[in-house]
């Protein structure tokens, strides 16, 4: 039986092979590329990491680790950034009319950036809410192999024996408000409702 060698660099050949592309391999050294990269895939890591909410502040971790095994398995990590908007953040003000519209701009920058560098492939790396259809839908736009991979939710919370998290803020803010809870109690709530990284935890997309 004939054997198929299966090329691993279908797309991005196109822009390190042959002599016109020298220029375009000149940029690649530049990152400490060899001769012998240009025969592995490129494979784009949508590296959705940020400081602005717990949702995402977990996932360089995550992006280190696809890091390390995309070259272990004989592949070129391609790291971009995707941007996130938190929707527990912005909640009731002008900053939530941003929000939904993020779902389009993540799945733009995945896309712009798969076609425009011509990755063969793409892991994306997201955790709140709007990363989630905002990747799947980069990730089917590119139509190349693609894995999304979840931050996971945050851990809960604990103040009097009960389980917290950031609905419980909001409802705290609500018994406040009616007189049924302390101010110090509510503080208490707040301070303790999202303990460490995560998205938030409760049924919402990122979690469903």
């Amino acid at each position: 039986m004939e054997t198929k060698t299966i090329q691993l660099n279908p797309r991005s050949k196109n822009i390190t092979e042959g002599k016109s592309r020298a220029p375009n391999r000149s940029m690649y050294y530049a990152m400490g590329y060899e001769a012998e990269d240009f025969k592995k895939p490129m494979i784009g890591v949508a590296n959705g990491h940020s400081t602005i909410t717990p949702c995402n502040s977990g996932l360089q971790k995550l992006a280190d680790a696809a890091i390390a095994a995309i070259e272990e398995a004989g592949g070129n990590a391609q790291v971009f950034g995707t941007p996130t908007i938190s929707d527990g953040m912005s909640m009731g003000t002008e900053g939530m009319k941003y929000s939904l519209v993020s779902r389009e701009v993540i799945s733009d920058c995945i896309e712009t950036c798969v076609q425009g560098q011509w990755m063969d492939g793409v892991l994306v790396i997201g955790g709140c809410d709007k990363n989630m259809p905002g990747g799947l839908m980069g990730m089917l736009r590119a139509n190349v192999p693609a894995i999304y991979v979840y931050g996971g939710t945050i851990l809960p919370g604990h103040y009097k024996g009960q389980d917290l998290n950031i609905v419980s803020v909001f409802e705290a803010v609500g018994e406040n408000a009616a007189g049924r809870m302390s101010d110090e109690d509510m503080l208490q709530i707040e301070r303790r409702a999202v303990p460490g990284p995560g998205s938030c935890g409760g049924m919402y997309t990122a979690n469903t």
